[in-house]
């Protein structure tokens, strides 16, 4: 007889609501094993029993051909003190374990986009979920944004005040069926439903379709908020949208049905389309084809857009009866955080939508959309958002203790480390605004418990006015201070699992050094507990301190009557007449003078604010509507030029190495004068700041510093600036890293400063 044995197994990882326990019972039905598994805290666990062979082949099986969606962090097996099913009795899905406290291993799953199965129901005529706009099954839906407790299961969902009907009851129970133990299961008989000012169901939808088409503005209620909706070859609409959004400039997303209309607006690579087309859906940044059947004001002053494909039914429903690329954007006003409350939605909406498509699915949690895009055959994250968090990142030294890291001021995230793990929050936006402030501490505490993680520490950025910085202080918890753009370089090392030091290239906007300064363009060497500075670029005031930021003429004129003295000239007051002709004069004077006298003009090394400086000596961009603009605008105008190098120089200051960019300005005002093209000076100036780059990190290893090189900060969201400066690198024979799943700018700041402050305290 052959001999019967049982194995007691534990799976850790993104395996609730992803589709795994109908996928254990199938291997264990298959096998012929009885026994059972069942969702618990934060991950699955079961027992099987039979033939012993098949009970090894079970193991060895599992956590391999798992679902899509499904990441399977580690498997546990054992043998001993496991009761044994009873031979022949079957194998159940059991009811959850509520209550275990397994924080190591808890992860929420993202939500997922509409899966061609279910795509298929949704537009077969007589399937009874034909146009059902809430279609879902186990390998796509809602999760993240409905889960309000683990373990996951219905009744801990915001879908528990939807029963199921007898049809979808019996999808639920059979083990041979897609929904089999889909918690958000639902059908036009049992699930949420449309509602359009006293109409539903089709009709509601119906009256949206109508009033887009006729050029109005529709409030829908998404997936993890409100989104605003028109056409996107509207060019009145857009325009007004804008008034209404507080929105002059900034780009918007535009969705469309399928690859095939993404290629029609935009040029899309391999990688691209992967993205596009991956359960994630996340907004793409494309370059734009022109001509554009596009209104001129969706993407002003870029050749880039963000386009992605329908993420939810009721998206493919919109689309399929509209047949045109939409304006979605997010349901906020400008620096707000999406709206995801029906009655706030009416209320802080209502002067910018003519209508409202809602229904009754309460949004648990708040998750704008994604942003990615492609670098080459790289794939660098600007958003971490809907489909992406919370999805853990690893730790490569592991949290001795929960903690939880605060993040930066804009684009923030926050984290929340335990073990070998650090669970991304979503992002926030800008935390000046109060609304956001308090978006950020409902998702932390809403975290807290899904992870089941409570803090004994927290790290926080060294600016004493980042309201993070200041809630951080407030907790009550031992305090981990760390540098802005440590954290950035941290961010892309622990992505890269990187226990060694490393080389580090941090350009961004602003942050605060550990000597009191503000910094942005800096070179360091460190590892995960320290660093020091070897590289950055030179100083120059900021005008008028976060006025500078909104307005680059202040940041060239800061360069040009108040860059560090290196030993470089300034440029010839000829070469400026041009540029501050065309400016205020008052503004001009009055810069002049508090740059000569030192008043509200703190000195920066910002990699982010030369840019600025130089968009606005081109003429490019004078006052910016939000952050990044210029540099926005001085990347397209470079587009894809050939120039020759602008003058340079690099030079050691008090044993750090310095890129003086005064040369470098009065070069790009003398091609000027000259007659060179603004796009060609653009180009040379990306190409500029990329030989610096490399003769700033260059000069620091010959100094002794490491072979790997890490780079982070806002700055590197150009495709340009980044591929110029990681294949100089590459060429001195340096491995180069790129932050790819975390943010490359201030989104990616929680997770190096949850690195760091593990690391730290693992160090103690």
């Amino acid at each position: 007889m052959t001999q019967r044995t049982a194995l007691h197994f534990t799976v850790l990882g993104t395996v609730q609501g992803v589709g795994f326990r109908p996928y254990v019972h199938r291997l264990a039905t298959g096998l012929g094993l009885d026994g059972w598994v069942a969702n618990a805290g934060g991950h699955v666990e079961g027992t099987v029993a039979g033939r012993s062979d098949a009970v090894e082949r079970f193991g060895r099986q599992l956590g391999t051909g798992v679902p899509a969606l499904a990441k399977v962090r580690q498997v546990l097996l054992s043998t001993g003190s496991t009761q044994p099913p009873t031979p022949g009795s079957g194998f159940a899905v059991r009811p959850s374990a509520h209550g275990r406290h397994d924080t190591a291993g808890r992860e929420i799953p993202p939500d997922a986009a509409t899966c061609a199965d279910c795509l298929g129901e949704l537009f077969t005529v007589g399937d009874r979920r034909y146009r059902y706009p809430f279609i879902n099954c186990t390998s796509c839906g809602p999760r993240a944004t409905v889960i309000e407790d683990l373990p996951y299961d219905r009744v801990r969902t915001t879908m528990r005040a939807f029963r199921l009907c007898p049809d979808c009851g019996d999808e639920y129970r059979d083990p041979a069926d897609r929904r089999f133990h889909a918690e958000p299961l639902a059908c036009p008989a049992c699930g949420p439903q449309l509602s359009w000012n006293g109409l539903a169901a089709e009709a509601a939808l119906g009256a949206a379709v109508s009033a887009i088409r006729a050029g109005g503005i529709v409030a829908v209620k998404g997936l993890g908020g409100y989104q605003l909706v028109c056409d996107a070859a509207d060019q009145a609409c857009v325009a007004e949208l804008r008034r209404r959004k507080r929105r002059p400039s900034k780009p918007f997303a535009v969705m469309v049905q399928h690859i095939a209309a993404a290629r029609k607006l935009a040029s899309v690579g391999q990688t691209e389309q992967r993205l596009l087309e991956s359960p994630v859906r996340p907004v793409v940044l494309l370059n734009a084809r022109a001509p554009s059947p596009l209104a001129a004001t969706v993407h002003p002053g870029t050749h880039r857009i963000g386009l992605f494909l329908p993420t939810t039914g009721l998206h493919h429903l919109l689309l399929h009866d509209l047949g045109r690329p939409l304006v979605v954007t997010s349901g906020n006003l400008a620096d707000e955080p999406i709206v995801t409350d029906d009655a706030e939605a009416r209320l802080r909406l209502g002067g910018i939508a003519d209508g409202f498509l809602v229904h009754d699915r309460p949004i648990h949690a708040r998750y704008d959309d994604s942003v990615v895009q492609a670098v080459g055959r790289s794939v660098l994250t600007v958003r971490r958002a809907r489909g992406l968090a919370p999805a853990p990142m690893p730790l490569p030294r592991p949290a001795t203790v929960p903690l939880v890291a605060a993040g930066a001021q804009l684009k923030h995230t926050f984290a929340l480390a335990g073990g070998p793990w650090a669970h991304i929050g979503t992002h926030t936006g800008g935390l000046a605004d109060l609304a956001a402030f308090d978006a950020f501490t409902q998702g932390y505490r809403d975290l807290k418990r899904l992870t089941g993680l409570e803090p004994q520490a927290v790290a926080h950025d060294l600016h004493p006015d980042y309201l993070s910085t200041q809630w951080a202080r407030a907790q009550g918890l031992p305090c981990i201070p760390v540098q802005h753009h440590h954290a950035h370089l941290a961010a892309c090392a622990a992505e890269h699992q990187l226990r060694t030091p490393f080389t580090g290239v941090a350009y961004d906007g602003l942050g605060l050094g550990d000597d009191g300064t503000l910094w942005g363009g800096e070179v360091l060497v460190g590892d995960l507990t320290g660093y020091r500075r070897v590289g950055r670029f030179a100083t120059a005031p900021l005008p008028g301190g976060e006025a500078a930021v909104r307005r680059p003429s202040r940041m060239a004129l800061g360069h040009l009557y108040g860059a560090e003295s290196l030993g470089s000239p300034r440029p010839y007051r000829w070469l400026t007449e041009g540029f501050t002709q065309r400016l205020d004069p008052a503004e001009v004077s009055t810069v002049r003078a508090m740059v000569q006298r030192g008043v509200n003009c703190p000195r920066a090394s910002s990699a982010g604010r030369l840019f600025d400086a130089v968009a606005s000596l081109l003429g490019l961009a004078d006052t910016v509507s939000y952050e990044g603009e210029a540099a926005q605008a001085l990347e397209a105008a470079a587009g894809d030029e050939h120039a020759r190098p602008l003058a340079l120089r690099i030079l050691l200051s008090r044993g750090v190495w310095v890129y003086d960019s005064s040369p470098t300005l009065t070069d790009l005002l003398e091609r000027r004068a000259a007659g060179e093209p603004t796009g060609r000076l653009a180009a040379a100036f990306h190409l500029t700041v990329a030989i610096a780059t490399a003769e700033l990190v260059g000069r620091a290893v010959a100094d002794g510093a490491p072979r790997t090189v890490c780079l982070a900060g806002g700055c590197f969201v150009n495709r340009r600036l980044l591929t110029e400066v990681r294949r100089r690198l590459r060429a001195q024979g340096l491995r180069v890293l790129v932050p790819s799943d975390v943010p490359v700018g201030d989104g990616g700041i929680s997770y190096g400063q949850a690195a760091i402050a593990a690391a730290r305290l693992a160090k103690e």
